[in-house]
């Protein structure tokens, strides 16, 4: 299925590849390369790309994009999520997946690789799993394997590959016995210039850290379980007891893992956290413009709206900026006339407000169209959807463990128009 796969930064440098099959030629990359200039974003690349002998599909995350190569045509998806299961991988493993840290750990890496994927077929991409198969890399084990010429692959083969629970290896065992459930929601909106919703939809993740002894067998139940829409689980879910009940139950992997991704996209339950008022104007005759931002807060059920940050690609004729912020600093790029402003909190009570002048070149007609406005923001303790845990119940072991859950929603692709 998979043939290879290459890592390539963001300056186009192919800085590891890996071969599963037959080598594929390095010179297959052109073809993205082309596709990438096309692009006027790295996020706009095609994530699929038709060759003549071969398809590329890629993911672009943390600034690296992950191309793999195949011959033969295979569910998009299926590559995809395998793509997105190796960064959650290096991640895991080196706590950030980056150029730098990918570099000094190469020897890991292919080994994780070669564990992953079985003649091209995914076989191991459990974290848990892997993590019995090659040990993560430490200071102390990376000495005494430079001087014993030894590597980080496992003695045996792991414990849970032979059970009815491959996720979860046996004989787990904890002092403190906690389970932490993370619900995060993305949302993605475009607001037109009157304050109206174009489009607006909910992308939600919940993300586990379970560490509990033996084999715990857990059930979550929702408020309002039919919110979710689009559900993808982990493979520990039992999907026939989610469809009777709406309950999740599930014995967990050790650790660290994505429980379900869910999608909200019925406008009337979507709710717009912020507000933007704005007053962005050109005149034909004068080489000057106006300039002015406000940022509130909108249903927000009076939780905090903080790490805000505002961005606009500001037009071509636009020469400088000459900006006073009521709070946060701002700063505009002549260069590539990128506009961005760093908020911080709202305050209800005194809302943050950017305003000033913008300097035209002369001569120059009135832009055709305004600048966007793309809003990047977190709200802490706040599931914008309005999902709610209502319970959180183990069976099978006598212990009473710590629980917990927390919410935060953030922005996805925000953006007002003006």
């Amino acid at each position: 299925m998979i043939h290879s796969l290459f890592l390539i930064n963001s300056s186009g440098d192919i800085f590891l590849e890996k071969h599963w099959k037959s080598v594929v030629s390095r010179s297959v990359c052109d073809y993205f390369f082309e596709a990438q200039e096309r692009a006027t974003e790295a996020e706009n690349v095609p994530p699929v790309i038709p060759t003549p002998h071969h398809y590329l599909l890629n993911v672009y995350r943390h600034k690296i994009f992950f191309v793999a190569v195949i011959q033969t045509e295979v569910p998009p998806l299926f590559v995809i999520e395998f793509l997105h299961r190796v960064v959650d991988t290096f991640q895991d493993y080196f706590g950030v997946c980056s150029e730098v840290v990918i570099k000094d750990n190469v020897v890991v890496v292919y080994e994780v690789l070669e564990e992953m994927l079985d003649n091209g077929f995914p076989l191991a991409t459990e974290s848990n799993i892997l993590k019995e198969l090659i040990k993560p890399p430490t200071i102390l084990r990376t000495v005494v394997n430079t001087i014993t010429g030894s590597t980080n692959v496992g003695d045996q083969l792991p414990t849970g590959q032979l059970s009815v629970v491959p996720w979860r290896r046996t004989g787990v065992k904890y002092t403190n016995n906690e389970a932490y459930f993370d619900v995060i929601e993305e949302i993605d909106a475009i607001i037109d210039k009157s304050g109206s919703t174009i489009t607006a939809e909910i992308q939600g993740v919940i993300d586990a850290c379970v560490k509990l002894t033996g084999m715990p067998d857990l059930t979550l139940s929702f408020m309002n379980p039919r919110l979710l829409d689009d559900v993808s689980f982990h493979p520990c879910v039992r999907f026939k007891r989610w469809e009777s009940e709406r309950i999740l139950s599930f014995i967990p992997p050790d650790g660290n893992f994505r429980l379900l991704s869910y999608h909200v996209s019925a406008q009337n339950l979507v709710a717009i956290p912020v507000y933007v008022k704005h007053n962005i104007s050109f005149r034909d005759s004068s080489s000057l413009g106006r300039f002015e931002i406000t940022v509130g807060p909108k249903q927000t059920m009076g939780k905090t709206v903080e790490g805000v940050m505002v961005t606009s690609q500001m037009p071509k004729g636009v020469l400088n900026m000459s900006l006073t912020p009521s709070q946060g600093m701002h700063t505009f790029d002549p260069v590539t006339k990128l506009l961005s402003w760093d908020v911080g909190k709202i305050n209800p009570q005194k809302l943050p407000n950017l305003k000033g002048t913008m300097s035209l070149q002369a001569g120059t007609s009135k832009p055709d169209e305004n600048p966007t406005i793309n809003l990047q923001f977190k709200i802490q303790q706040l599931a914008i959807s309005g999902l709610k845990v209502n319970r959180l119940d183990m069976y099978g072991e006598k212990y009473k463990p710590f629980k917990g859950i927390k919410y935060m929603t953030k922005a996805g692709k925000f953006q007002v128009r003006t």
